[in-house]
C-alpha cells in the first residue's frame, strides 16, 4: 500500500510539473505580436466597415480601429483580407492574431472562437426595389415573409440569420460581395437586400427612384459586433478587453465610429 501511495505520488507530481511546464511555454498571441513588431488583422469588406479606395489600399472604421490598437501597443498592422464564409478557420489555422470585421456575436460562432467586449453595435436594414414591391402588394412586414419574396444577402453574414428567422418562407440569394447583392435589386430581379446599416440608407440615397425603406422604419434586429480570437489564449483576450474599454471611455471609438457611420465625407475616396 505504501508503495502504491509512493508510485501514485511520483504520477502526481510528473503531470503537475507536465502541466506547468506546458502553461509556461504557452504564449500569448500578444507576446507574438510585440516580438514580431506587428499586429495581423483578418477582416471582411463590408462598407463603411472595411472597403477599397481609388488607389486600392483599405479604408474604414475597422481599419481606423486596427491601426489605432496597432499604434496603442507599439508595433505596425497588417491586413489579411478574407471572405466572411472563411474567417474563422482562418483565424484557428492562424492566418492572422485577431479578426476584426464587425462580427456578430453569435452562441454557436462563440463555441469555436472567444468573444471580446462589444467595440461596435450594428443593426440590420433593407434597400427595397419599390416598383416590385408595389407590384406584389409588400406593404407590411407579415407581406414580406413569403414565398414569393426574394431577398438578397451577402454569403455567410449576420442578416442571413436574420432573413430566416424573420421571412422563413422567402427566397434567399447568396452573394460573394454586397455589389453584386445590390445590383440584383437594382436591376429587379430580386425585391430588397438585406444588409448591416447604414449600406441600405446609402445605397436609398444613391438610388433614390428604384430603391426604398420598407414598413415606413429604419433598421432592426440589433445586435453587438466584436473582437474575435482564438480560445485558450485569456491574455490576449484580457488586454482586447482593456483596450475596448479605454477607448469606449476617452471617447475615441465614438468618434471613428462617427467619422464612418454618421456622414458621407469620405465618399469621394471610394467612387
Amino acid at each position: 500500500m505504501k508503495l502504491f501511495r509512493k508510485l501514485i505520488g511520483v504520477a502526481l507530481a510528473g503531470a503537475l510539473a507536465i502541466g506547468v511546464s506546458a502553461q509556461a511555454s504557452a504564449q500569448s498571441v500578444i507576446e507574438d505580436i510585440q516580438a514580431r513588431g506587428k499586429l495581423v488583422v483578418g477582416l471582411s469588406t463590408f462598407v463603411p466597415w472595411a472597403m477599397r479606395d481609388k488607389k486600392g489600399d483599405l479604408i474604414g472604421f475597422e481599419v481606423d480601429v486596427a491601426r489605432q490598437l496597432a499604434e496603442d501597443m507599439g508595433v505596425d498592422v497588417e491586413f489579411v483580407p478574407t471572405a466572411f464564409d472563411g474567417i474563422i478557420p482562418a483565424l484557428l489555422a492562424k492566418k492572422f492574431d485577431v479578426i476584426i470585421t464587425g462580427m456578430v456575436q453569435k452562441p454557436q460562432r462563440n463555441l469555436t472562437v472567444n468573444f471580446s467586449h462589444p467595440y461596435a453595435y450594428l443593426t440590420v436594414g433593407m434597400a427595397a426595389n419599390k416598383a416590385l414591391a408595389e407590384k406584389d402588394g409588400l406593404e407590411t412586414m407579415e407581406d414580406w415573409n413569403s414565398s414569393d419574396v426574394t431577398l438578397t444577402i451577402k454569403r455567410g453574414t449576420a442578416p442571413g440569420e436574420t432573413a430566416a428567422r424573420l421571412f422563413p418562407k422567402a427566397k434567399v440569394r447568396q452573394f460573394d460581395d454586397d455589389a453584386q447583392a445590390l445590383q440584383d435589386v437594382l436591376n429587379g430581379n430580386a425585391h430588397a437586400f438585406l444588409t448591416s446599416e447604414p449600406k441600405p440608407a446609402y445605397y436609398v440615397i444613391d438610388n433614390p427612384d428604384v430603391l426604398y425603406h420598407p414598413f415606413g422604419v429604419g433598421p432592426f434586429d440589433p445586435s453587438a459586433s466584436a473582437f474575435a480570437v482564438r480560445k485558450g489564449d485569456p491574455d490576449a483576450l484580457n488586454f482586447f478587453n482593456n483596450w475596448i474599454q479605454y477607448r469606449n471611455l476617452d471617447g475615441w471609438l465614438k468618434s471613428a465610429h462617427a467619422k464612418w457611420f454618421q456622414n458621407r465625407d469620405w465618399k469621394d475616396q471610394v467612387e
